[in-house]
């Protein structure tokens, strides 16, 4: 039976292939495939649960595959299922059901229809990779597969200004709970040496307590651990992010921001548990992170005129309060309360159409001005920052976003064939001496690993910022590889062929494909400049898909061998290279928000010509 949960992943994967093969106007096959899919995913689900409790609710491990092994490092997908599984998969094989269903109808005749249901189904593969990972490893895959579909159903209406907007928005707090993981993964193999299960977290929880370099370990892991589900789950101060998500189709909505995909952040703190049980500090942060944002977010909340703003702010509300019982250890409690939320706000959010309907209606018959009452100085204030979201989307912008963005434009020489061609070729000459002389650089005393990142955290901030040619954008990513690579060669003396294969194979390969794409677009009206959006999704949808292929490859997401050959990279940083580990986290961070960005900025948003209606862009 360990060989069956399998099926919980293969199951909605499957599926997806096989909706791929449908166009838009096959609703019936579509449809059929997705009928089909959800009723065998409930009685999958239902079916193991009965099974797992009748034999005396054992928790179950399976060694699912090993992608990658080395000397000191093991890449191996692992499925596990205990009693936090098996509540998150009947919550999400009933939701599914349930969103799927309403989605037959509410979707019809939709130019997005076949797109839609093949993105919920590439969602569902995703949360059970989440809720079914045995180590860090697996549910990595997963977290990369459910932000990828989150923002695509963002961006569902990508011929609008606002979801295109907000698309990136959202991806750009997801970029920093991915990034926060990978580092918990990263300090987590140093502190244990090995490729660990969740089942095995008691054991790092004892080396940490050991104390000295192993207790910082420790506390840096729980800190990243903490801020990514922080993120994940939109609490303080990230929670603006979780309104402006919902842009996408309201069943889309329902299942991912309003019941599955914002809990996430709950199942990891559930999973990890275990390591950080004993540290009161730990605790005390997540219950203040939970207390904060559920007063803020209900304040939040009382006074917004949309319903999805409403609903958005009452959940994380009580994800806030959800964080406070994981603190304390109502675990029992924590799931109950998880699904109670899930199923009230997927209720309230399919039924908020046909409320506003109603209350419309009902306006023109009973309506009646509301009583004028006096608020006190302290109420207004609240009021008025209640309104205004605490400024928490601002502060955001200003004070995450705009210092690099800043950075970025005046790094604009950097657009230069020439000049990053140089900067690239001195930086492979200095592998290169280091190569067959190694003590020549040891004797300069010269940080070159932090040099050479530091270059290629240039060359990122230049392309994320760029308001020029997507092409020479494009290509400062490339160079960003090229210099990262290059980095952790320096500073690791000697790479495995396979290692290095594994990074540069699959990031050329997406390289490639995405100069294909923009070469073609620029072939159009010769203008594919990042200074506005050009909507080319209009003309040539398919070189859009292919792009959004090259883009996810570009920067690791599980299509290609990088995925695997990052995670190996980021292993040849030691703990005490404090800056070469913060400068590759940036630069990781900022080259999936860049591509994204040319993506949306050439791809998607209004059309640039006026040939065909265009939406305004408050729609």
């Amino acid at each position: 039976m360990d060989q069956l949960l399998v099926l919980f992943i293969g199951l909605p994967l499957l599926s997806f292939f096989v909706t791929l093969f449908w166009k838009n106007r096959n609703e019936r096959p579509i449809g059929l495939v997705v009928r089909y899919t959800k009723v065998a995913y409930i009685i999958l689900s239902v079916s193991y649960l009965v099974w797992w409790i009748a034999n005396g609710l054992t928790p179950v491990s399976f060694k699912l595959a090993t992608l990658y092994r080395s000397d000191n490092f093991v890449f191996a997908l692992e499925l596990f299922y205990d009693e936090i599984t098996a509540v998150f998969s009947i919550v999400g094989a009933l939701l599914f059901f349930l969103v799927a269903t309403f989605s037959k109808y509410y979707m019809h005749r939709d130019q997005g229809y076949k797109r839609f249901f093949s993105t919920i189904l590439l969602f569902a593969a995703g949360y059970n990779f989440i809720i079914l990972s045995g180590n860090f490893e697996t549910l990595f895959i997963g977290w990369e597969i459910k932000g990828l579909c989150s923002f695509l159903l963002i961006a569902f209406y990508w011929n609008r200004y606002l979801p295109v907007k907000n698309a990136l928005k959202t991806v750009s707090n997801y970029r920093i709970s991915d990034v926060m993981l990978m580092l918990a993964m990263w300090m987590m193999h140093h502190l244990t040496h090995r490729n660990i299960s969740f089942t095995d977290l008691g054991e790092a929880k004892q080396i940490a307590a050991q104390g000295g370099a192993y207790a910082a370990m420790g506390v840096l892991v729980v800190c990243m651990i903490v801020l990514a589900a922080t993120v994940k789950s939109a609490q303080f101060p990230f929670t603006s992010w979780l309104p402006r998500a919902m842009e996408g189709p309201t069943s889309s909505s329902a299942i991912f921001y309003g019941s599955l995909s914002v809990h996430i952040g709950i199942f990891l703190l559930l999973r990890t548990h275990p390591f950080w049980e004993d540290m009161l500090w730990a605790k005390i942060l997540i219950i203040v992170t939970g207390a904060v944002t559920a007063v803020l977010s209900t304040l939040i909340a009382r006074v917004q005129p949309t319903v999805k703003t409403q609903i958005a702010y009452s959940s994380a509300a009580q994800i806030g309060l959800m964080f406070i019982e994981t603190a304390v250890g109502f675990h029992w409690l924590v799931l109950i309360h998880f699904a109670g939320n899930a199923f009230l706000r997927t209720y309230q959010l399919l039924v908020s159409p046909s409320v506003l309907n109603y209350l419309v209606h009902h306006q023109y018959f009973h309506y009646e001005a509301p009583r004028e009452r006096k608020l006190s100085a302290v109420a207004a204030s609240f009021y008025v920052l209640g309104v205004k979201e605490w400024n928490l989307d601002a502060f955001m912008f200003r004070f995450v976003w705009s210092p690099f963005k800043w950075i970025g434009v005046k790094l604009q020489f950097l657009q230069s064939y020439i000049l990053t061609t140089l900067l690239v070729a001195m930086a492979f000459a200095i592998v290169l001496a280091n190569r067959f002389n190694a003590g020549l650089l040891a004797g300069m005393n010269v940080p070159f690993p932090e040099i050479l990142m530091s270059v290629a955290l240039m060359f990122v901030l230049s392309s994320f910022s760029s308001r020029g040619s997507a092409l020479k954008a494009w290509v400062l990513l490339l160079a960003a590889h090229a210099c990262i690579i290059l980095a952790i060669w320096l500073t690791a003396g000697q790479i495995a062929s396979l290692e290095f294969l594994y990074y540069a194979g699959g990031i050329v390969s997406s390289f490639l494909l995405g100069y294909y794409c923009l070469q073609r677009i620029h072939g159009i009206d010769q203008d594919i400049l990042l200074n506005r959006f050009h909507g080319y999704v209009y003309e040539a949808e398919n070189k859009g898909l292919l792009f959004l292929l090259a883009v996810i490859g570009m920067l690791g997401f599980p299509i290609t061998t990088a995925f695997v050959g990052i995670d190996v990279f980021f292993t040849h940083v030691d703990t005490h290279q404090p800056v070469l580990i913060v400068l590759l986290a940036l630069c990781f961070l900022f080259i999936e928000l860049a591509a994204f960005r040319i993506l949306l900025r050439i791809f998607m948003g209004p059309h640039k010509k006026l040939y065909h209606p265009v939406a305004y862009r408050s729609s």
